[in-house]
């Protein structure tokens, strides 16, 4: 009898699959972006500022070798640079954009936790009131009775940014590979 009511309550999701989703905070609000987005989570280190950039791209790191462009979402989202504290965290994302896959740090205030929310208890972004462009988010997560804002990883950089900051990210790893080899 276990076995059917289990079975049952099994059907009733099929197509209501789960979704897990990194959480963080940014300027004291929470966020999410899907984990099949996410690379890793590094403690902030030390960022190379890159010059003639714009305000939001922070500058680039060393990540094993590669080059990876950071990207302030404080400065992103509202203007105003993230502070640094012990908690802050850069989280590496992977991007595809037509034909290539970049990955980019995200600077966020403190990593939290992988939820998991049923894509029925996601609900379309809103028209207002949210304090970022709504074409960065990706929905509602609606978790224990409150909200998240799930980002739109692919959209929180449009066309014209996304080339300055993959230029970057190629000029950036010719010269790192080009300074490892004249040594």
């Amino acid at each position: 009898m276990a076995q059917a009511i289990e079975e049952t309550v099994d059907a009733g999701y099929a197509d209501d699959p789960i979704l897990q989703y990194l959480t963080f905070q940014l300027a004291r609000e929470t966020y999410a972006v899907d984990i099949l987005h996410v690379r890793e989570i590094i403690e902030y280190g030390s960022i190379t500022p890159i010059p003639m950039m714009p305000d939001f791209i922070s500058g680039v790191i060393n990540l094993r070798g590669s080059v990876v462009p950071v990207v302030d979402l404080n400065s992103r989202f509202s203007g105003d640079r993230a502070s640094v504290t012990k908690r802050t965290s850069i989280i590496v994302i992977e991007l595809e954009k037509d034909d290539f896959k970049l990955e980019i740090g995200m600077v966020v205030d403190l990593v939290n936790d992988v939820l998991e929310i049923r894509k029925s208890n996601i609900e379309p972004a809103p028209k207002f009131g949210a304090k970022i462009r709504t074409d960065f988010i990706e929905g509602m997560g609606k978790v224990d009775g409150r909200f998240l804002i799930l980002l739109e990883v692919d959209s929180v950089l449009d066309v014209e940014e996304l080339s300055v900051v993959e230029a970057l990210a190629s000029s950036s790893d010719e010269a790192l590979k080009g300074h490892e080899s004249g040594r």
